[in-house]
């Protein structure tokens, strides 16, 4: 799995003329599932998510972790930040997980950090989505459980 995670002040996904999920302080999840990915990958990340101390404290510090700071998070499919772009003009998606395995894997990982008791938004699975963000900081960072 690769994502890539932003605090926001504010995050929202739109599909066609509707809002399919927004979310206030917290954390915008872009998320993408490989061929290769585990059970044990998927519950790492999810606690890795959970547990990042990306929030600041009281002085100004990232001491925070997402529960700390009361964090929400909002989950958005995205499959192309598993492509390759070092040959050719054409991205390749060859280790991008197949649909259904993508669909799975993604639902598992908000209903786990949904069990966390995280208020959860999410995007539309397969959708042409329009996503709209205020960075917070900004913080961004990327992580892959590959690694």
């Amino acid at each position: 799995m690769r994502i890539i995670i932003q605090r926001v002040k504010v995050a929202s996904v739109v599909v066609g003329s509707g809002t399919v999920g927004k979310i206030g302080s917290g954390v915008l999840i872009f998320l993408a599932v490989a061929k290769d990915d585990s059970d044990e990958q998927l519950d790492w990340m999810v606690n890795k998510v959970s547990e990042l101390r990306i929030f600041e404290d009281a002085d100004g510090n990232m001491n925070l972790a997402a529960q700390e700071a009361g964090a929400e998070f909002l989950v958005v499919s995205q499959f192309t930040l598993l492509g390759d772009c070092v040959k050719g003009r054409r991205p390749s998606f060859d280790k991008a997980a197949e649909p259904k395995k993508a669909e799975d894997f993604y639902n598992r990982f908000v209903e786990k950090l949904k069990q966390k008791n995280f208020k959860v938004e999410t995007g539309r699975f397969r959708a042409d989505m329009q996503v709209s963000l205020v960075n917070d900081g900004p913080v961004t960072f990327v992580i892959d459980s590959s690694k």
